[in-house]
């Protein structure tokens, strides 16, 4: 056994032991050449210790729980999961359930589904609001979400009211705290260490722990993993079964997808399935971490999908007039709630003219296609 030096230190090939560097020890430097790397010894342990935590809940860690869940209710079998919005939200979204989604309400946002979460009358759900704009004021004026954490939203009246009514509640996290969550819950691990975040008021808030790290002693924040009860992600392409491709950029499509119980992917296209094992490259999402596809040509409107078509500026300036003022109930009475499909609010309130033109002013189209 190596032998205990009172610095960190190296056993060479004869077991004698050899001082190591102050930067070699902390992994800036290689090990000595002779160095047997199986061999190298701390110079004493360290007991972790949790040196301040955030009181903010949050969403309970469980990733055997996670991975038995996984084991026991994801289908790998090769069957269709084609069906609609009002399908897959009945299906896969329960009242009280944990809800992430890539993108927002003006790029590549779910917003087809967002619809029919609102139009269903959902109740109760908890929100990771990272990378949003207008999003959560919508769900949480429709009543349908109880608690957020918070990367970024728009603080809008609808959202203080709830707040100040105690019909709301918010944890402080922020964008990249956030997807670095979602990053553990796919990895299977129970939190993870970040370089940031500790010394901010948003700690404060959060479920996020200071701890002293077991190899250097220095003070390291962990954030507790996620593993939501369902992920929302529109995509550019989909098969029947649920392989997906994205183009262009993204946050955290495929993490969310891989962490979460049940994933409900919206397509702008429906592809043939020979077509994706053509280029198995271009797949983004495998079949068996999804359980619902929904077709949805536009759906992400009055937002834009990079590639496919631009943002309707009217709409979009609808929607946030609405959600900065008082608007979001009439707002939804006249882009939500008469429809019985998102479709149909397309045809009737839209209108094909200026779908095709969305799709016109959209002029960078290198790289989104397989």
């Amino acid at each position: 056994m190596p032998q205990r030096c009172a610095s960190p230190s190296w056993c060479d090939e004869q077991g004698t032991s050899r001082t190591i560097p102050a930067a070699r020890s902390r992994g800036l430097l290689a090990p000595p050449k002779g160095a047997n790397a199986m061999t190298l010894s701390p110079s004493s342990s360290r007991q972790i210790e949790i040196l301040r935590q955030g009181s903010g809940a949050y969403h309970p860690v469980d990733p055997d729980g996670f991975r038995h869940y996984v084991r026991e209710h994801k289908n790998r079998a090769l069957q269709p999961r084609l069906m609609t919005a009002r399908e897959a939200v009945d299906r896969f979204v329960a009242d009280g359930d944990y809800l992430t989604y890539e993108c927002n309400y003006l790029m590549r946002g779910p917003n087809a589904v967002f619809h029919e979460i609102i139009r269903q009358g959902k109740k109760d759900l908890w929100i990771a609001g990272k990378f949003t704009y207008v999003d959560v004021a919508l769900l949480v004026d429709a009543g349908c979400a109880s608690k957020i954490d918070c990367g970024f939203f728009l603080s809008a009246p609808a959202v203080d009211r709830a707040l100040k009514e105690g019909r709301l509640q918010v944890y402080e996290y922020s964008n990249v705290i956030m997807t670095l969550r979602i990053q553990a819950g796919a990895m299977g691990l129970p939190f993870l260490p970040v370089r940031s975040f500790g010394g901010t008021t948003g700690f404060d808030h959060s479920g996020a722990k200071l701890i002293s790290d077991p190899y250097t002693g220095d003070p390291i924040t962990i954030v507790p993993a996620l593993n939501p009860d369902v992920a929302v992600i529109h995509v550019h392409q989909a098969d029947i079964y649920g392989n997906a491709r994205i183009f262009g950029t993204g946050i955290s499509d495929v993490e969310a997808a891989m962490a979460s119980r049940k994933v409900i992917i919206s397509a702008e296209e429906i592809v043939d399935t020979e077509e994706i094992r053509r280029n198995p490259g271009a797949t983004s999402i495998p079949y068996y971490a999804v359980d619902a596809v929904v077709s949805s040509p536009f759906g992400s409107y009055p937002g834009t999908c990079p590639g496919y078509y631009g943002s309707d500026p009217e709409g979009v300036f609808e929607v946030f007039r609405a959600v900065m003022g008082n608007g979001v109930p009439a707002y939804l009475d006249k882009w939500v709630r008469p429809f019985e499909t998102f479709e149909d609010m397309l045809e009737q309130q839209v209108g094909q003219a200026k779908l095709d033109a969305m799709r016109a002013n959209e002029v960078v189209k290198e790289g989104y296609s397989a």
